[in-house]
């Protein structure tokens, strides 16, 4: 059974990650204290289930490379999503990763 909160906070995360920016699984994992980074792939997989939507599209793996894009519709692929908020995509890794890393860690509570 899957737990929820866990979810719920990780998609809440991801609800605050700026347009035009990307952060990492790791870094959400960090910032919750709570899991692992593959926890947090494991989550964002289960977006679809949120009564709001989740930018799932802006969560990439630490070295910038879009590894989830298999989870999003050929239609609106990963990557276009992240080119049409500015970011530059090539070969489903982030040009200038450092540039739009958001850090989640900096969030005022």
């Amino acid at each position: 059974m899957a737990d929820h909160s866990y979810f719920d906070a990780v998609f809440q995360i991801v609800r605050l990650i700026p347009e035009g920016k990307v952060t990492t699984y790791g870094a959400i994992a960090n910032a919750l204290g709570l899991g692992s980074a593959r926890m947090v792939g494991w989550a964002l997989n289960h977006s679809d289930t949120a009564d709001f939507e989740v930018p799932a599209h802006r969560v990439v793996n630490r070295k910038g490379e879009l590894s989830g894009q298999l989870h999003f519709s050929p239609d609106y692929p990963m990557g276009q999503r992240l080119i049409d908020e500015g970011i530059e995509v090539r070969n489903s890794l982030i040009v200038g990763f450092e540039r739009f890393f958001w850090d989640p860690a900096q969030i005022s509570t």
